[in-house]
């Protein structure tokens, strides 16, 4: 295969010609770059080929299910992706345009071994993408990400015989079928169904009036130039807008996937916002009712209250905080046999006897809905109201450039690091410790945090801070975290703060 150069200019020969590809759109644990600008269709060929010769390295066997989301270009992508697995000697089976966890699900429905799944995820148009994984539940973890990279920038792929193609048509029926299994509402339930004119919106409606959910649309359309906002249930503007829709349509809650349906976001009854690491201490107080003793893991992101609420301690819950990104935190609840996963972006991961382990926003509604029938007498804004009060913010992302930012966050972990050998004060508290197992998040003597990171999948720093105190507590944490931040040049404005 020949070395992918960068960079090689649109409307040029060499563009239609030679392989382009930005070596960071190599991620920790998916790959996406800007198209055209960062990749070119030659560049996605040269990364199936990689894909296709790092299955060979590994000894899988060469059978991948491959998918795409709904964006004009993803087929694109997606078919030149193809060309480059079929190059390097591997069996493709094309399910079509579908939703991640749809993908993941083909793995297991398909009996095969490995996954590629173009998206974009939540980012907007312009971006794409892959999320891949050889282990079924799992993805391409750190590991695996640096030897695709060596593999595709080096040009080590190999070309093999024996690559094929085949459509398989009939998964998404499937999929819903295995969501939706014998489960059905006895509780009447109406539910805003928001999913941004994104992928979601050929599932989600379908899937809440099977399981007998009165459904109230909200942009589910599906219409790839996104009009209304970019599907993603984390950013604050798509929750306002599924409040609006409950407040208007007087419906039991609101119900929200991002671009490639594998993230679920939460309003309540009274239209307020429950960012999902809360929605986690929901659920998993639910669930360790049913399933005692159990463990969950939630991503650094997270609310301490999986390791401090009184009622998850009373049903023997062991909490397990780790690092944020989808296939960590996949591999960290397989590893532990944990019951489920809860990241603050709205990723859960529910292992058996509730999911297969990977990430699905789909199975995460009908869970919810599932919790809402054990609870008749509760509502969405009852089960908020029972945990207890914190003041978090949402989660903010100060611009950093991909090639600046792990030098420069290592450079604020040294700082907040050394505040508390100094024995210096967050918030005029003093500092308990500081984890470092992703970034910093720093503790204070009363269980109130900051976090600072570095986003893996855009050129951005991640913040965020939660208070067991007040919201005047709160804004000082970021406030001083933020002071910490700003010492550092090279970072720039925050795309939503407090």
């Amino acid at each position: 295969m020949k070395k992918p150069s960068s960079p090689v200019h649109p409307n040029t020969w060499n563009f239609l010609r030679d392989p382009m590809i930005t070596p960071t759109g190599f991620r920790e644990y998916d790959a996406r770059w800007k198209y055209p600008e960062e990749i070119n269709l030659p560049g996605m060929t040269a990364l199936g080929l990689g894909l296709g010769t790092q299955m060979h390295r590994r000894g899988i066997p060469p059978v991948i299910v491959v998918a795409n989301d709904y964006r004009d270009y993803s087929l694109t992508i997606k078919q030149a992706l193809i060309l480059g697995l079929i190059q390097a000697g591997i069996q493709v089976k094309d399910i079509g345009p579908a939703v991640s966890p749809m993908a993941y699900f083909a793995q297991f429905h398909l009996d095969v071994p490995a996954v590629a799944m173009v998206t974009a995820s939540h980012n907007p148009n312009g971006w794409t993408g892959v999320k891949m994984g050889f282990e079924r539940p799992l993805t391409h973890g750190p590991d695996e990400m640096s030897e695709l990279r060596e593999i595709v920038l080096n040009g080590e792929g190999e070309a093999r015989a024996g690559g094929s193609y085949e459509f398989v048509d009939g998964v998404k029926e499937a999929y819903l079928d295995d969501l939706v299994g014998d489960f059905k509402m006895t509780r009447k339930l109406k539910v805003v169904c928001a999913t941004g004119n994104g992928t979601a919106s050929a599932f989600g409606p379908e899937l809440f009036e099977r399981i007998g959910v009165e459904v109230v649309p909200s942009h589910n359309k599906l219409d790839y130039t996104f009009p209304h906002y970019n599907p993603n249930p984390e950013a604050m503007e798509m929750l306002h807008d599924m409040s609006a829709s409950v407040k208007a349509s007087g419906a039991d809650m609101a119900l929200g996937f991002d671009g490639d349906g594998d993230r679920c976001g939460v309003v309540d009854d009274e239209g307020e916002e429950i960012f999902a690491d809360k929605v986690g201490v929901i659920m998993a107080r639910d669930l360790s009712k049913i399933y005692p003793n159990a463990t969950f893991v939630a991503d650094v992101k997270s609310t301490g209250l999986f390791a401090s609420d009184p009622e998850l301690i009373k049903n023997g819950v062991t909490a397990d905080y780790w690092k944020t990104g989808h296939s960590h935190m996949k591999r960290r609840v397989k590893e532990i046999g944990a019951l489920a996963g809860f990241e603050k972006s709205g990723h859960y991961f529910l292992a058996e006897p509730l999911g297969r382990g990977y990430d699905c926003g789909m199975r995460v509604a009908v869970e919810i809905c599932k919790l809402m029938e054990r609870n008749p007498d509760m509502s969405m804004s009852d089960l908020r109201k029972a945990l207890p009060k914190t003041w978090s913010t949402p989660t903010m992302s100060p611009y950093c450039a991909d090639t600046e930012k792990y030098t420069v966050l290592d450079r604020l972990v040294e700082k907040l690091v050394a505040k508390h050998a100094a024995k210096e004060t967050i918030a005029g508290r003093a500092i308990k410790e500081v984890v470092t197992v992703n970034g910093a998040r720093v503790i204070l003597d009363n269980g109130s945090w900051g976090l600072v990171r570095a986003s893996s999948n855009t050129p951005n720093l991640v913040v965020v801070c939660e208070s067991s105190d007040s919201e005047e507590e709160m804004r000082a944490i970021f406030a001083d975290i933020d002071a910490v931040i700003r010492s550092e040049p090279l970072v720039g404005d925050y795309d939503q703060t407090i």
